[in-house]
């Protein structure tokens, strides 16, 4: 429904933040529908990314009216690849609720979302959420939260944050662990009380700014941001960023009501709302009423620190699958990529690839899933850490490693970082378990995160976040095996890869379709292996006991997008259409791959 004006009411302005499933979205859930604006079963994350791995991927907006106040919630990522999210969101909110899992404590995002919250001077609400959970310790979690305050350089008017205990599964909040409460009115009563209001400047000229994009098929792309002064109109205003200065026109204005946007004629200072007609509009710049305005600060975001480039699928079976295969239509995506993804960066300068810069793997695999979805095909090198270099140093990434592991199984993890140059900072007993930090290069990562779910068998948890550029520390030897690569094209036969497993393991089962060049698995020992995966077995008149023994093959290692990316080997492409994900050789034929080596 239209409505030509919004009735002036008070208005806080929120953003949930935590480290990754320590429940921001699981609460912001809870809050939308025990306020009437959600549904059973509905939940933030709507994308099909999301849903299938469990996190949030994009920052998203709602809003709810509360005792005569509206509350505009924006629900952040809490994997570390996708911080450029939180850090954008932060400006335009007034107060943060930093939700700490109960058991687990602070992790590494929980330290780098709260700094970039701190040294904003917001003052965080602490919801120490999971109480219920088997070996929940909320009150030596409080004093750890306060050790972090200390360490990140907090005001005293910071650290005398406020506590809620939490259950947000079940929708409950507590102000002390005893209360016997059945709602998150608590956490509501505790918002309004201590977020200050959105600031009304509403005797001065209108000034916005967008910190997020949308896009719509009837109305184009989208700016969402939060009015910092005066009354938003529909009409003609100004866009600024540093000393440029162009011309645009509003032509629709939506606000949230629930996850819903709704149509308005005008908003108010304070508000965070959508907009509808400046098609070349980019987050962090300034949308204003007249030129002579000063624009507000940009906002800046953390650099990348892998990159990769991306490049057409020339493989033999190129365009079986997708729609999208040309070099012209991959250049566009990831300019259409460039609009939203903040914490992404691209150069387009050569004309048969495109070094696409990241936050770390899982923030390339992301967009490398959703071009696939798309119908795209496109084939990516192996990552590699950006080396910049200072006053004649180089320097490369770090990160902050923290690792909680059964202490009998503690051993393995500090010899692997040990040997990838990581270095133990700090080792604490939380029960059974052992928490180790490690400070590393974040080239000892790539790579290493899959042999960690080997290693303890999945009963460890990993997790990091960057801490900035330090000296280089030169080479790391990690353990290298050598890749099984088909020498023809054909359909993998199970008589071929019965034979072949004992080698190493098999990426491919019977049946599949290769190519030569493909890799079809890796081999223990370091050196590349050429193997025939189509060979069938020789058929003769001749009966001999036990030639008809059934063969058992070991089910392959599925080779998904992040799997494929640490594994792969410098002279390798990952090869992604909408169907399949493959390794093959930079150079397909041995011949080819001899030659550029003595090349």
């Amino acid at each position: 429904m239209e409505q030509s004006f919004i009735y002036p009411m008070e208005i806080r302005n929120i953003a949930i933040i935590a480290h990754v499933d320590h429940g921001k979205t699981t609460l912001t859930d809870a809050i939308l529908k025990q306020t009437g604006m959600a549904k059973e079963g509905f939940t933030m994350d709507t994308n099909a990314l999301e849903k299938e791995r469990g996190i949030t991927i994009y920052s998203k907006n709602a809003s709810v009216i509360y005792k005569g106040t509206k509350i505009n919630i924006v629900d952040t990522p809490g994997h570390a690849d996708f911080g450029s999210e939180v850090e954008r969101v932060l400006r335009s909110i007034d107060s943060v609720i930093l939700v700490v899992d109960a058991k687990e404590g602070p992790m590494p995002q929980t330290r780098f979302v709260l700094k970039k919250s701190l040294e904003l001077g917001l003052k965080p609400i602490v919801v120490i959420n999971k109480i219920d959970k088997v070996g929940a310790r909320p009150d030596i979690v409080q004093e750890e939260i306060f050790e972090l305050f200390l360490d990140l350089g907090a005001s005293d008017e910071q650290l005398d944050f406020s506590t809620i205990y939490a259950i947000a599964r079940e929708g409950i909040a507590k102000v002390s662990q005893d209360d016997d409460s059945q709602d998150l009115t608590p956490l509501l009563n505790l918002i309004l009380a201590k977020v200050p209001s959105a600031s009304s400047q509403l005797d001065k000229p209108f000034k916005m700014q967008p910190f997020s994009l949308g896009y719509d098929n009837f109305l184009g792309r989208l700016a969402i941001g939060r009015i910092y002064s005066g009354t938003l109109q529909e009409g003609n205003v100004f866009v600024k960023k540093n000393n440029e200065v162009r011309t645009g026109k509003i032509t629709k204005i939506f606000t949230f009501e629930g996850l819903d946007r709704r149509e308005i004629k005008q908003a108010l200072a304070g508000d965070i709302v959508m907009v509808a007609g400046i098609s070349d509009i980019y987050i962090g710049e300034t949308i204003c009423a007249s030129p002579e305005q000063d624009p507000l600060p940009t906002i800046n975001i953390d650099d990348p620190t892998i990159s990769l480039n991306f490049l057409v699928n020339d493989s033999p079976f190129s365009g079986r699958d997708g729609k999208f295969v040309t070099n012209t239509q991959i250049r566009e995506r990831l300019r259409k990529e460039l609009e939203i993804n903040v914490g992404l960066k691209i150069d387009f300068s050569s004309a048969d690839s495109y070094k696409v810069y990241g936050r770390g793997e899982l923030h390339i695999s992301i967009l490398l899933e959703n071009m696939r979805r798309e119908g795209f095909e496109v084939q990516v090198s192996k990552p590699e850490v950006i080396i910049k270099e200072e006053n004649g140093q180089k320097l490369e990434p770090f990160e902050e490693i923290i690792v909680d592991v059964p202490e009998t199984m503690s051993g393995i993890v500090i010899e692997k970082l040990g040997k990838r140059k990581g270095v133990m900072t700090k080792m604490e007993k939380q029960g059974s378990d052992l928490r180790l930090t490690f400070e590393a290069p974040t080239r000892a990562i790539l790579g290493y995160r899959n042999q960690f779910i080997v290693d303890l068998r999945g009963e460890g948890i990993f997790s990091s976040r960057f801490v900035g550029f330090k000296p280089y520390l030169g080479e790391i030897n990690g353990v290298k095996t050598g890749s099984m690569v088909s020498m023809t094209s054909g359909k993998a036969l199970g008589f071929s890869l019965f034979n072949l497993q004992e080698r190493g393991s098999l990426y491919i089962g019977p049946g599949t379709e290769v190519y030569e060049g493909m890799v079809i698995g890796n081999v223990s020992r370091g050196n590349d292996m050429s193997v025939n995966p189509i060979k069938g077995k020789q058929l003769t008149n001749m009966r001999a006991s036990g030639s008809d023994d059934a063969i058992q093959l070991i089910p392959p290692v599925e080779i998904t997008i992040e799997r494929g990316l640490e594994i792969m080997a410098d002279d390798e492409y990952l090869e992604v259409t909408p169907q399949n994900i493959r390794l093959r050789k930079k150079y397909l034929t041995e011949l080819d791959r001899n030659r550029s080596k003595r090349g």
